[in-house]
């Protein structure tokens, strides 16, 4: 089921389907956000942003909005 990054929960993992923001692709592309890697939302901050997440063996934080331009296959 797709899904955008900042829709999931603590603890819930997806595997990336696509990029939506044409502005943020390459910036998100060299933080090891690819097509088919596997990424876990680590924490979210108490008022909701930013929130961390674990991509390619690396811990990543992003801003809300830049996580909604993610859209992951849920797991």
């Amino acid at each position: 089921m797709l899904k955008k990054l900042s829709d999931l929960k603590v603890g819930q993992k997806g595997i990336i389907h696509t990029l939506e923001d044409e502005e943020l692709v390459l910036k998100l592309m060299e933080m090891g956000f690819l097509q088919g890697e596997e990424v876990v939302v680590e924490q979210i901050a108490p008022l909701g942003d930013p929130i961390s997440v674990m991509v390619a063996g690396y811990q990543v934080s992003l801003r809300i909005n830049e996580a909604a331009s993610i859209v992951v296959d849920s797991i």
